[in-house]
């Protein structure tokens, strides 16, 4: 679409079991906010959708390990990943959340229209169930023995352990998530979207008609369509999520996947009566910002769906990054290998344009991306510090010591070729960069802004002002050179400012109210221009754009994310807590011989003292008495009791386990629990009291 009246631009639904870390970020927030920021700065009528989706396996999961209710999950998750996305500059028009009731009075309405049009598939099929707790379970309720690398806790779908994607009949001792049982095949009835139909159209409109997608999209795309597309269940046996609005469906609610992505629609209607205008009209172009384990859902699932059920726009592009690794490992949330967001902007007050630029430089837009923080360091040190944060600096410094604080005027009789040269680099680079937005290489696009301030650097360099400085005794008339330069540098900055804006919003407010200018400046059609900042107006005082980030700062970070690795290590091993209803998987272990059980020593002890973690739900910080010596355990307890009501409760302490640090804490013990089938924890102890440090055998 070359001349497209307006824009609509959506970025993945994050699921709100949990916060957002960089690697969220970098696949489509920080993408997606840097093309809208552009759109706007052109004067573009644009509408820019996000929310959290609510619904689905992940978020019932994380209620049973917490021991609350979804509806209590989301709530707490929505608000922190609102506040993240908006404390890093994503200037969503709308972050909306997929419990509105107007999200599922529209999915439910869409479901029913295409129910109505006899375009689902009624079928009844042999899915597992629960006997105990009378549930089917999805795939993420079975937990068993991964059959390749004999991870004990792999789920029905996936081995989190080695990465293997598993079906449930794969698992070695497979059992219910929701209690010990284990889950038998039972009949029940589901509607399915026949995908298959639609296959003829799809190549059409994306084989044929988007050769334009990037390489990892578009192949994806093709293969699955190459490979022949199936019949998919649109609706699911839970009773967390939008109910299937029929009178035979009790129980039942609708996909996750039919129902998030149609939360794009009902956000654009809670942000705007004219929302019609942006899905319903042919001059519309609609660009879905993802991760690359998104691509399916969005390239044919969903557009299959609004095709099935008419009078919607189809995305014009779908530019979906891959993933950002964090230190040479895959980001894993379970066990909590991640950069938190909210975490992040606590230990980096005022630096999110930081985060921004290395999360852009670094992209993972072709292929995975590695994100380290030396690499963190480096980038904001030696590029945003030392040539663009420099370059600001230099010439701030130098206008008010040279030129009376004031833009000095050009003299163009006088003008070199240094000076042409540096006016047509300030006026290609906005050529550059629009260009490469427009084809959404964002991290090229960012490549050239700081490529156009290291050459502001070395025509300084090369003009040398403090060094002319010093003939204007002799030869007055050198002042002419040192305006000229100190005018065109200005001329750059205010050029930098506009460039700089979609992709470090906070830099380019700052260098606004140096340059003593109105957002009106920003306005793309300023950029390339020469002429933005008047001769004789006066200007602030310099303000460091960056600051120097050192290596104390980097080491902590570090250690802080091996800490994090090591405490989710000791919780997963842990009793997990779980749902008021529900128990983790009972699996029974291999058996051992009296050797190996006599090689533990279990002591009784009392508990003396008893604390908070901080920053550590789970985790309590005890002081037991083990009649020898007092003991500093850890304990992943703190959802089920306070500190004050266990001191002076006897314990069964397994003593002679190796120390290892939790949160920093060095814990050198283990509090043995048991969980009933409520998911309730009680103390194993003796039946009286008795003196600690006393041998259990």
């Amino acid at each position: 679409m070359n001349n497209p009246k307006r824009y609509l631009v959506t970025a993945a639904l994050p699921y709100a079991n949990g916060p957002v870390h960089i690697g969220h970020l970098a696949g489509c927030y920080l993408p997606a906010d840097i093309y809208v920021r552009y759109l706007r700065a052109q004067q573009r009528d644009v509408k820019f959708i996000g929310g959290s989706d609510e619904h689905g396996v992940p978020i019932t999961i994380r209620a049973m390990k917490e021991g609350i209710t979804p509806q209590q999950v989301v709530d707490r998750y929505h608000a922190i990943i609102k506040e993240s996305m908006a404390q890093m500059g994503i200037s969503f028009d709308i972050y909306s959340r997929t419990s509105n009731s107007v999200h599922h009075e529209t999915a439910a309405a869409f479901f029913k229209k295409l129910y109505e049009e006899g375009l689902f598939e009624e079928k009844i099929t042999e899915q597992y169930y629960d006997e105990k707790t009378n549930t089917f379970l999805a795939d993420r309720y079975i937990t068993g023995t991964c059959p390749i690398c004999a991870n004990p806790k792999a789920y029905g779908d996936q081995c989190e352990k080695c990465g293997t994607a598993l079906s449930p009949e794969q698992l070695i001792n497979p059992h219910s998530a929701l209690s010990d049982a284990v889950p038998i095949k039972k009949s029940t009835k589901h509607w399915y979207f026949p995908l298959q139909n639609y296959e003829p159209w799809l190549k059409e409109w994306i084989i044929e008609g988007h050769t334009e997608w990037k390489n990892n999209v578009y192949g994806q795309c093709k293969s699955w369509l190459d490979n022949g597309l199936q019949s998919r269940a649109m609706t699911r046996d839970s009773n967390w999520g939008i109910k299937v609005p029929l009178p035979a469906a009790e129980g039942k609610v609708l996909y996750v996947w039919f129902d998030a992505p149609i939360g794009y629609i009902s956000a654009t209607k809670e942000l705007t009566p004219q929302w019609a205008d942006y899905w319903c009209q042919d001059d519309t172009k609609l660009v879905h910002f993802i991760g690359k384990d998104n691509i399916v859902f969005h390239c044919i699932i969903f557009p299959a769906m609004l095709k099935a059920h008419g009078g919607f726009v189809l995305p014009e592009n779908v530019p979906a990054n891959e993933f950002l690794n964090i230190e040479g490992e895959k980001v894993s949330t379970s066990r909590n290998w991640a950069v938190w967001v909210h975490e992040y902007i606590k230990d980096f007050e005022g630096a999110e344009d930081v985060l921004r630029y290395v999360l852009c430089a670094n992209a993972p837009e072709t292929k995975d991306n590695d994100f380290t923080w030396k690499d963190f360091q480096d980038r904001n040190n030696s590029e945003l510090v030392s040539i663009f944060g420099n370059f600001v600096n230099r010439t701030w410094v130098l206008m008010h010591k040279l030129c009376g604080s004031k833009v000095p005027p050009l003299h163009e009789s006088i003008m070199d070729d240094k000076d042409r040269a540096l006016i047509e680099d300030i006026s290609k680079a906005k050529d550059k960069v629009e260009k490469l937005l427009e084809e959404f290489k964002f991290r090229d696009a960012l490549f050239e802004v700081i490529d156009l301030s290291r050459k502001g650097n070395k025509y300084m360099q090369e003009k040398e002002p403090w060094i002319v400085v010093k003939q204007l005794a002799e030869n007055p008339a050198a002042q002419q050179s040192i305006d000229n330069c100190l005018h065109l540098c200005l001329q750059l900055t205010a050029n930098l400012s506009i460039l700089i804006n979609p992709f470090l919003p906070n830099t380019a407010k700052k260098m606004l109210s140096m340059m003593k200018v109105v957002d009106k400046l920003l306005d793309w059609s300023n950029a390339g221009k020469i002429k933005l900042l008047s001769v004789g107006y006066s200007l602030r005082a310099p303000e460091l754009l960056f600051r120097k980030i050192e290596d104390e700062e980097i080491s902590k970070q570090i250690e802080k994310l091996k800490s994090g690795l090591i405490t989710a290590t000791a919780e997963n091993n842990q009793a997990m807590p779980t749902s008021t209803n529900t128990a983790d998987a009972v699996i029974p272990k291999p058996t051992i011989v009296y050797d190996d059980f006599a090689k533990i020593d279990l002591k009784v002890g009392t508990i003396l003292a008893a604390t908070k973690v901080e920053k550590a739900d789970k985790l309590l910080q005890l002081e037991v008495d083990l009649g020898f010596e007092k003991r500093t355990i850890v304990s992943g307890i703190a959802l089920h009791f306070t500190p004050e009501e266990i001191i002076g409760k006897q314990v069964v302490v397994v003593a002679n386990l190796a120390p290892r640090k939790m949160k920093g804490i060095e814990s050198n013990g283990m509090i043995l629990m048991a969980e009933d089938n409520t998911g309730k924890l009680h103390f194993v102890k003796p039946e009286s009291v008795i003196e600690p440090g006393a041998g259990v055998s």
